[in-house]
């Protein structure tokens, strides 16, 4: 079982930045996938970033490539999504996710969720 708590959303003007983070339950965090998707009302989940468990691979959606980066400290049980140049349209609700012996895209894969962060980017 991995228990996942976001934080670090809010509200930033359009170019701003901001670093929300998630912190994990459980001994065998190093083991797992981290992802991070973000959803808007009426909208399905959407794949924003991904890292594998010794962070050698990072994946991005288009959208997102060259202005958020992801990473995480296995130390501390915590992943970390970058986000500069922020646009309106990334205005979101943001997850992390959990998966474990695979790296994927698909919300499908991830089995264990955190309750959600709110980001709102003002223009």
């Amino acid at each position: 079982q991995v228990q996942l708590v976001e934080s670090g959303g809010g509200l930033v003007q359009a170019g701003g930045s901001l670093r929300v983070s998630c912190a994990a339950s459980g001994r065998t965090f190093s083991a797992y996938t981290m992802g991070w998707f973000r959803q808007t009302p009426g909208k399905e989940r959407e794949f924003v970033s991904c890292i594998n468990w010794d962070t050698s691979s990072t994946y991005y959606a288009d959208s997102v490539k060259g202005r958020f980066t992801i990473s995480r400290d296995n130390a501390k049980n915590t992943v970390y999504l970058q986000m500069n140049s922020l646009k309106p349209e990334d205005t979101a609700v943001y997850y992390c996710a959990a998966a474990r012996y695979i790296i994927s895209e698909s919300a499908a894969a991830y089995a264990y969720w955190g309750q959600g962060t709110q980001v709102t980017v003002s223009s």
